[in-house]
């Protein structure tokens, strides 16, 4: 019987150098958890159940158990390189089949698809964009892919002008024409965009009237001149406390210029506000002339948010929401079934899966360009292996006394 309880313990000693070795040999692997190995007593029984004078029959492991605490984040030069700072996995998609990590080491493959080492993509919440209001579909799970195509352009369809117009100035005494300056007190231009991304310039001059605090306001797209409502110019009113009365009439000053033809692209028709202009003793000053147009871009990195959310950057200086990043959660952690390369699947044990977006209920952030690391202490597990290399020459120095007990009882004459 003392073999057989000694032999448990070597078998014992020896899951526990293996687990030890184990975790030493994954001390860094990103997004590892360290195993520790528990035990258990073992006694005979009876139906009579266990006598307070029976030896135990020695022990076994019960589990092999992962510790799911939070790993240090280091950080990297790769924005596709993710930790999680906090509770959660990533979901990923092997074929279809779910499987959950910590390790956040991703790429993109040929098809622009956010993938690990082994080619499993990565799982997000679709965006979706409403009367350009972007929100995510928490109800169905998508594969995260980066845009590949240009992205496509927007033509200028309003222009918000924060401008002074000096109260000083006089009105000139030659007729306007935008080739002579002697005609016009103040100019300034914007880059306006066509519905093919093609820019071009519009040139706004600015007329002070003999009539006080009015400004006659003119537009030339490429030399020609725009109209609003049939008018070649667009009367400014401004207060006798500087600040604008009305813009082309209307008192919220706001006017639209006609449509004009653009060759080979769709007419431009431009709300113009200039609700934020002055008229004050002071120079002409642009403080801020701002559009919505923009021409076509490429796609020049991604950038991922703490809250997971996945953006295309481009050329043009626009960034696109592709997705936000999906993160799952378990009621027993513990229970996760092992399937190798830092991943785990769902199993009865570690109950049914919960899925939401980072940094939203109890759920971490995801930090870009950053790795969790191993959870291993290496000079923890170095005393653990004395402790169990102390263990198993324990065991076996049973045997051995055993051995010796046993040839004295054969040895008896």
């Amino acid at each position: 019987m003392t073999f057989k309880t000694a032999l448990s313990g070597l078998n014992a000693a020896s899951i526990d150098l293996a687990v030890t070795g184990n975790n030493i040999a994954n001390a860094s692997t990103n997004g590892f958890k360290e195993s520790r190995a528990e035990f258990a007593d073992v006694y005979a029984t009876t139906i009579q159940g266990i006598g307070s004078a029976t030896p135990g029959s020695g022990v076994r492991v019960t589990q092999i158990a992962q510790q799911f605490t939070q790993g240090n984040v280091d950080f990297t030069n790769n924005n596709l390189d993710l930790a999680i700072n906090g509770e959660g996995f990533y979901v990923l998609s092997d074929n279809g089949a779910r499987e959950y990590t910590r390790a956040g080491a991703f790429g993109v493959d040929a098809s622009g698809y956010i993938v690990n080492h082994a080619e499993q993509r990565l799982q997000g919440f679709p965006a979706l964009t409403t009367a350009g209001v972007t929100s995510f579909n928490t109800g169905a799970l998508s594969d995260l892919q980066l845009a590949t195509t240009i992205a496509p352009p927007n033509a200028t369809t309003s222009v918000q002008a924060n401008i002074n117009l000096d109260a000083r100035e006089v009105a000139p005494t030659t007729p306007f024409t935008p080739t002579d300056p002697t005609s016009f007190n103040d100019s300034t231009s914007l880059t306006l965009y066509d519905s093919l991304g093609n820019p071009h310039t519009g040139t706004y001059y600015y007329v002070a009237t003999a009539t006080p605090n009015r400004w006659d306001s003119y537009l030339y797209v490429n030399g020609t001149n725009v109209t609003s409502g049939g008018n070649a110019s667009v009367p400014l009113v401004f207060g006798t406390n500087g600040t604008l009365l009305s813009a082309g009439g209307n008192t919220n000053g706001q006017f639209v210029y006609d449509n004009f033809a653009i060759p080979g692209a769709n007419p431009l028709s431009v709300t113009m506000d200039y609700s934020a202009s002055t008229q004050y003793g002071n120079n002409f000053a642009v403080n801020s002339l701002n559009q919505d147009g923009y021409t076509t871009g490429r796609l020049t990195g991604i950038e991922i948010s703490e809250d997971g959310i996945v953006s295309s950057r481009f050329t043009n200086g626009r960034s696109t929401p592709l997705g936000q990043i999906a993160l799952a959660k378990f009621p027993n952690p513990q229970g996760l079934t092992k399937l190798g390369d830092t991943n785990w699947g769902e199993s009865f044990e570690s109950g049914s899966v919960v899925l939401g977006a980072p940094r939203s209920s109890n759920f971490g952030g995801v930090q870009s360009g950053a790795l969790e690391a191993s959870t291993v202490d290496i000079s923890e597990q170095l005393v653990n292996l004395i402790i169990a290399q102390r263990n198993f020459q324990a065991n076996a120095q049973v045997i051995s006394t055993q051995d010796e007990i046993t040839q004295t009882i054969i040895n008896i004459r």
